[in-house]
């Protein structure tokens, strides 16, 4: 690789190349630098809207032999500054690459492109009786979801991304296209290149296509509601229920800051108490046995009112408060920003990490509400902060990083679906120690001139 080129000679080459689908307009610019985190504007040079898997590769070779930067861009929702362009290079939005390739309903599974989202592709499987189920609460693309090793609410019953995702298509550093993996549902063949590239955030080479399971809609669906009075009493609820082999599909617990910013934002008249929130799927009746264990569970526990939802509306309703908890915690202090941070234990230990994070942010001041997918262990805390003070930023950084300790002490992780990106790179080694030099080792060898989204997942470049 020689000197890097210059951005106005790349621009004039690659609008011969896809026209006016290459820009660098600042506006357009400043819009692919930003995302829903909490760190600064990091534009790149030159946005590109590529068609095709074979437009990508052709762009991809050109922007190796000018040296430039290459970061992959989905919806913008992701957490950890994953797609910021810490080296300025080239930004790859797959806005018009949102088409599904293939339904395959026998044998249930679907092959997408990397910029539709999980919205619209449930949109696209309404009428097979076949859905997606990982849901992160945004409205993510299925491309950044892959990239990012994604999660969600369902994952309980149906697993993460890692889970479903079966084969990709990928265009490496080199401009060469590769197939993961063939639509077999399981496979012994060679290396698992597919779960190798899920969860690298486009370090390694840049998804194209994925391949996904999709899931039978269920017969049956119900939601229920239950306060309590502790965190330690939902959290046990929540383990005991998963222990009971009640095949529960989401089970979700707000704390009570966020359930007092769920009141505030939609006007509605939760208990202000550690919450959990339900779901069901199955037949009619085995929803029913579900939920009455469930419930009987809850009140062995000293649950409060625990309340069905079994109308579509109703469910509607209680899973719009849910996924509105950004928007609801920043409601709590009008004009903070929010820094979004997740970590995952193993389930035993959920209770005391839980409880000791908790009691923490209450000690040094901060208004910090907590949601969390309690059925595998995985929680989020919104630390909001003045951004006009830089003091609060450091706090909150203090504050992130006792959770994080505290999480990997317990032999869980510093992120359970958001990904390493720039927030957490400080944090991989504590956590996997010398076997980051493995990743390391594997980076090198399918990316040796450190093109693909450099400054993420380890810190070369970073700048948080």
């Amino acid at each position: 690789m020689g000197p890097r080129v210059s951005t106005s000679i790349l621009a004039e080459r690659l609008t011969g190349m896809i026209g006016p689908r290459a820009s660098v307009a600042r506006g357009v610019l400043d819009q692919h630098g930003q995302s829903e985190s909490h760190y600064r504007n990091l534009p790149p040079d030159i946005v590109v809207f590529p068609e095709t898997t074979q437009e990508v590769a052709e762009i991809v070779k050109l922007c190796a032999s000018a040296g430039m930067p290459i970061v992959p861009f989905g919806a913008g929702t992701s957490l950890e500054g994953n797609a910021a362009s810490v080296a300025g290079g080239v930004c790859f939005d797959f806005a018009r690459m949102n088409k599904v390739l293939s339904v395959h309903d026998s044998d249930m599974d679907v092959v997408v492109q990397p910029g539709i989202t999980r919205k619209q592709l449930n949109a696209e499987l309404r009428n097979t009786g076949l859905f997606f189920p990982i849901d992160p609460g945004a409205d993510a693309s299925i491309g950044g979801m892959t990239s990012t090793r994604a999660s969600g609410t369902m994952a309980v019953r149906y697993g993460t991304m890692k889970d479903n995702v079966m084969a990709l298509e990928v265009v490496l550093a080199d401009g060469r296209v590769i197939r993961t993996a063939k639509r077999a549902r399981k496979s012994a063949a060679g290396y698992d290149l597919t779960r190798m590239f899920v969860g690298a955030e486009g370090t390694l080479g840049i998804i194209t296509e994925i391949t996904l399971k999709v899931h039978p809609v269920p017969q049956a669906i119900s939601a229920a509601v239950c306060s309590f009075d502790t965190l330690h009493n939902a959290v046990d609820t929540a383990i005991s229920v998963i222990q009971s082999a009640i095949p529960v599909a989401r089970i979700e617990l707000l704390d009570d800051v966020m359930m007092r910013g769920i009141n505030a934002y939609a006007k509605l008249g939760y208990r202000e108490a550690p919450t959990l929130f339900f779901e069901f799927h199955g037949s009619e009746s085995s929803v029913a046995e579900q939920a009455e264990a469930a419930q009987a569970i809850a009140a062995d526990n000293g649950g409060h009112g625990f309340a069905w939802a079994k109308a579509q509306e109703d469910r509607s309703r209680l899973w719009h408060a849910r996924d509105n908890t950004l928007y609801a915690g920043l409601g709590l202090r009008p004009g903070a920003r929010a820094v979004i941070t997740d970590v995952c234990v193993p389930i035993s230990r959920l209770a005391e990490c839980l409880t000791e994070t908790r009691r923490d942010a209450d000690e040094h001041g901060f208004t910090a509400p907590i949601v969390g997918h309690v059925g595998d262990g995985n929680f989020h805390m919104l630390i909001l902060i003045d951004p006009t003070k830089p003091e609060e930023a450091e706090d909150a950084k203090a504050l992130q990083a006792r959770m994080v300790a505290r999480a990997i002490a317990m032999d869980g992780t510093c992120t359970g679906e958001h990904g390493i990106g720039l927030g957490k790179i400080g944090y991989l080694t504590d956590e996997l120690g010398e076997a980051v030099d493995v990743m390391r080792s594997i980076k090198t060898a399918l990316d040796p001139n450190g093109l693909m989204n450099p400054g993420k997942i380890f810190a070369s470049g970073a700048k948080a």
